[in-house]
């Protein structure tokens, strides 16, 4: 007998089982009927078809009874065929419920996936794509999570570390091959010791929803390693899963979790909510374009068949839309509430406050952010651009939120490694190293705002950026095109790898500098795994599809040494936190030591036109209000190709770094008033007298 849906309830979306039977909700404003299909264990037969019962504000809604934990289903919507208005109601194609928690099949592109004639696009296509589509299957969440409390590190103590999933264990010895490249991998306790050995607070993961391989990428034997091409937005990633102990993707990622909360280490995902998986207008129906394209993307005015295409990868989805606006929230309040995440990094973030004329820093995500209790005590860092209109928003989020800081990038790359017309002043280097004043005080923005860093997984890696002056990008099918073409980098005489030791001493100490720089400066830091043990993605500078041993970090060629200076620095943001998290005026005190002094190199203050005067880049700062260090702290700076003197203030002074050295540490000890030698291209830190240094 063919089973019977009761009407059910509105609300939660997806699919809830209660201990009797399982309430399926699914959003669609246009859709005139709403099908649920079940299918065998198998997700291959299609065993029957029931029509839900009743649509409520929008959701259509029924509850199936003695449904159990394991039953797979998909939807089919019922509707109009009209491009024209922006309707693709397909009936013959299986979606995927936007609330599944476990996708189940194996994806392979076939021209069933597409709701259009791929020959006349105007037309319905007609065949059945059931027995290819991807389908979701009922789960009940139960994990003991064992105590499992979030590490809450305040922002002043935040070191980001940003890191694949796959490509972090996947050729690390230390770990069981069976685990490498996967949660159970990243939560094995040789990972968990070297994010130890470094000093880390909290790990931000790339994307880990359940993604897709771009049709083009597939014809090329190629995979979306990066994962920026969501399809489910509730469901861990199967490519990341081991299969460790039986367990599915869902609760291998919270194992992964607890293990590292443990350590109080923080876990944050990368998310991508600007586009989905369907792609543009030629784009397969596989999910939401099918249940109600009008509404969850965004369309020009004049033309409902086209697509706005802020991401750059096809579509946009519509946040304006209050239901598309509830998946955002929904999805965020589970990975936070069910799978215990401590924040989210936005993936061109300005697309959640694009409003009807442009992005709102008041929009309606961000104020449903804001009230959230939820949402609103966990880190949410924004990629701060899209590539629509007006979608450079660099200093524009609203407080509480973190910004990805381009600003910094750039000054400290054209700082240390350019010396022409790219070169970049002291003015411009004292900005970017006090968390970007110009951009958030005048917000009331704190300085751990900005979150500082020279290299993310987006472009050529520490080393490669100080070995390569062109993108190698040819493994991506694209004829060298795709990447960045203005990187900011210096090979310093040779392209790639060479045996010139000259060359390589320079390397090591350009990339020593830049890691100093990054995680001394006022803001919270953020570190790409790799670039603290040397590795290199051969200059590639865009290895999104290469899911192989060009991203995949070569443990084997460890620089341990540079391992260990990266550990010494970041011991030293801990003991003394030089900047700390308040906006420094250069006023003193009653005792007249000013709060932040610049130097020249002849200890002079640094004035006017100096800033600009790139003849001399040396430069020194002294800061009489360090965060943490009970003595004033002075950090030198000389991005030069000689070594210069440098006239010391007053005082005695002892040395905790410097870059010039391959693991940083020094004990050197003088007095001021005299002349210290600061090498070619190095970073030094000093302490006064009375600062308390663990070695």
């Amino acid at each position: 007998m063919k089973p019977a849906l009761l009407p059910g309830r509105p609300w939660p979306l997806g699919a809830t089982w209660d201990g009797y039977g399982v309430n399926f909700a699914v959003f669609s404003a246009h859709a005139q009927a709403m099908a649920l299909c079940l299918f065998d264990e198998a997700g291959a037969v299609e065993l029957s078809r029931l029509m839900l019962p009743v649509h409520t504000n929008d959701v259509w809604h029924g509850y199936l009874l003695g449904a159990s934990p394991g039953l797979i289903y998909g939807l089919r919507a019922h509707g109009l065929w009209r491009p024209d208005r922006g309707h693709l109601f397909n009936h013959h194609k299986l979606l995927l419920d936007p609330y599944a928690r476990e996708v189940v099949g194996h994806f392979e592109w076939r021209d069933e996936h597409f709701g259009a004639d791929r020959q006349h696009p105007l037309h319905m296509d007609t065949h059945d794509s059931a027995a290819f589509a991807l389908k979701a299957s009922v789960v009940h969440d139960s994990f003991d999570w064992e105590g499992d409390l979030p590490p809450c590190v305040p922002l002043q103590d935040t070191v980001l570390y940003e890191l694949h999933v796959k490509g972090f264990s996947k050729l690390n010895p230390k770990v069981p091959e069976a685990l490498r490249g996967s949660y159970a991998g990243l939560a094995h306790p040789a990972s968990v010791a070297h994010l130890q050995r470094l000093g880390v607070t909290s790990v931000s993961l790339l994307p880990v929803h359940y993604a897709l391989d771009e049709e083009r990428l597939a014809g090329m034997g190629l995979h979306n390693y990066w994962g920026y091409n969501t399809l489910a937005f509730f469901a861990a990633s199967t490519r990341l899963a081991s299969g460790q102990d039986g367990l599915n993707a869902r609760d291998e990622f919270r194992a992964m979790v607890k293990t590292l909360h443990a350590q109080s280490i923080e876990v944050l995902l990368d998310v991508v909510f600007n586009h989905t998986a369907e792609s543009g207008a030629d784009g397969p129906t596989l999910s939401f374009r099918g249940l109600d394209n009008a509404s969850y993307y965004r369309h020009p005015p004049e033309s409902p068949a086209a697509f706005e295409n802020h991401s750059g990868c096809g579509n946009t989805l519509d946040i304006r839309q209050p239901r598309v606006l509830q998946l955002v929230m929904d999805s965020l309040r589970y990975w936070v509430s069910e799978m215990h995440v401590d924040g989210f990094r936005f993936d061109l973030a300005p697309v959640l406050g694009r409003g009807d004329h442009g992005f709102e820093s008041n929009g309606a995500f961000f104020t449903a952010v804001a009230q959230d209790p939820v949402l609103s005590q966990v880190k949410m860092i924004a990629e701060p651009w899209d590539i629509g209109p007006g979608g450079y928003q660099v200093g524009n989020f609203p407080r509480g939120w973190l910004e990805w800081n381009d600003h910094f990038r750039d000054a400290m790359r054209g700082f240390w490694l350019q010396d022409d017309d790219n070169a970049r002043s002291r003015g411009d280097f004292a900005l970017r190293l006090c968390a970007s004043s110009d951009l958030y005080q005048p917000r009331h923005r704190a300085p751990g705002v900005s979150v500082n860093y020279v290299v993310s997984h987006d472009g050529f890696t520490l080393a490669d950026l100080v070995s390569y002056n062109e993108r190698h990008n040819e493994a991506n099918g694209e004829d060298n095109r795709d990447g960045h073409g203005n990187n900011l980098s210096n090979n310093l005489g040779a392209e790639g790898p060479t045996d010139e030791p000259q060359i390589n001493h320079l390397r090591g100490r350009l990339q020593r500098a830049l890691l100093a720089t990054t995680l001394l400066a006022q803001g919270t830091p953020m570190l790409c795994a790799g670039d603290e043990l040397g590795h290199s993605q051969r200059g590639n500078n865009n290895p999104y599809c290469q899911d192989n041993e060009i991203t995949w970090i070569a443990w084997a060629q460890a620089d341990d040494g540079l391992i260990d200076f990266t550990a010494w620095v970041l011991s030293l943001r801990r003991q003394l936190l030089p900047f700390g998290n308040h906006w420094y005026s250069g006023l003193s005190d009653t005792l007249g030591l000013h709060d932040l002094s610049w130097l020249h190199s002849s200890g002079e203050a640094l004035q006017g036109q100096a800033w600009n005067d790139n003849s001399e880049r040396v430069l020194g700062c002294l800061i009489g209000q360090p965060g943490r260090a009970r003595a004033p702290l002075l950090l030198l700076v000389n991005p030069d190709a000689e070594d210069h003197d440098f006239m010391l203030p007053a005082g005695v002074w002892q040395a905790v770094l410097d870059t010039a050295h391959s693991r940083g540490m020094t004990r050197w000890q003088g007095q001021g008033e005299a002349a210290l030698r600061l090498g070619a291209r190095s970073l030094m830190l000093l302490v006064a007298a009375g600062a308390v240094i663990t070695f």
